[in-house]
């Protein structure tokens, strides 16, 4: 499993995202919350997007940078759900917290809520 997070994988579609919003699932925990939905027609396993309030963060430069450690984050760990899921589905992580995180605490977070998502997957498919 290559660890890449190419143009295929981005979540880009208004139509899903607010399908998402509407109709997706979410795993918590705090300060990221995973929102899915289980999708169809797609070329890729996972879809993925990252979200940051803009009323948390004022600055687009705040903004950008944990957007982008959201996307590292989810790159270097997405062969834990990628290996171990059946079927495609749309993801969209929001950050919620406050305060400017370090990669280690959301790389850590990221780990808990994939594995979090696995084991609800898992759960659902074993019934």
């Amino acid at each position: 499993m290559d660890q890449t997070f190419g143009k295929k994988e981005k979540l880009k579609s208004k139509v899903l995202i607010t399908k998402l919003f509407d109709e997706g699932k979410g795993i918590s925990s705090f300060p990221l919350k995973l929102i899915y939905l289980p999708v169809t027609n797609h070329s890729v396993s996972f879809k993925t997007g990252v979200t940051v309030s803009k009323r948390n963060f004022k600055s687009a430069v705040d903004r950008n940078r944990i957007k982008r450690l959201l996307r590292e984050a989810y790159r270097r760990n997405k062969a834990l759900v990628f290996n171990n899921t059946d079927g495609n589905y749309a993801f969209l992580f929001l950050y919620l917290g406050k305060e400017m995180p370090s990669f280690e605490q959301l790389d850590h977070k990221m780990k808990l809520v994939l594995n979090k998502f696995k084991l609800q997957i898992n759960e659902k498919n074993t019934q």
